[in-house]
């Protein structure tokens, strides 16, 4: 959960049209460059990967471990080119005077500068919701995995010793409901700006 912490204290930071989920175009209205974004160019990214790591490292299998940061090294390093060249484009010499200064993935903490915009928990709220979902049921895959699968446990058997990890998942669960409803059909989630 520390990767979703990393993502949720960079979210709660930026301003609307920046560090969004673009699925089909690329997009940002100004460039964040304070806040997380003053230590690292990838916050979101990093806590991506923080996230994925604790999940396989909690399956104790080193050599999973060192595929999963390979596969992601590879992955990533072109979405940030992507990203990158789009900034580049848009933004011009403040870009790169930013680039300049600001790892891409490995953070500077000494560059701290405090962020632009005030911490927003609604804009938390609105927008992370379903990775806390997704981390929930990656760790109760990995713990079925490890234990019915590997072990050889009973389902009936995992599921009353180890009734904590679908609970934690059915309650992840209940917070995506409740707060993809409030955002497909509220303003209650919206912060102006944001």
């Amino acid at each position: 959960y520390a990767g979703l912490a990393v993502r949720w204290l960079t979210v709660g930071f930026v301003p609307a049209g920046t560090s969004g989920r673009n699925t089909r175009s690329q997009r940002a209205h100004e460039l964040n460059t304070t806040g997380a974004y003053s230590v690292v160019r990838n916050p979101l990214y990093v806590g991506n990967f923080i996230a994925m790591l604790g999940v396989v490292l909690y399956v104790k299998v080193w050599w999973l471990a060192l595929i999963f940061v390979l596969a992601y090294a590879l992955y990533i390093e072109r979405v940030v080119a992507t990203e990158e060249s789009y900034l580049r484009g848009q933004f011009g010499k403040v870009y790169d005077e930013w680039a300049g200064r600001t790892p891409a993935f490995f953070p500077r903490l000494s560059n701290w500068q405090r962020p632009a915009q005030e911490f927003s928990l609604r804009t938390v709220l609105r927008r992370e919701y379903a990775g806390v979902l997704a981390v929930a049921l990656a760790y109760l895959v990995a713990e079925f995995g490890l234990d019915v699968i590997v072990d050889g446990e009973p389902v009936a058997q995992w599921m009353e010793t180890d009734y904590e990890w679908l609970a934690v998942t059915a309650a992840a669960f209940a917070i995506y409901v409740v707060l993809r409803t409030l955002k497909k059909h509220t303003n209650l989630l919206r912060v102006t700006g944001r």
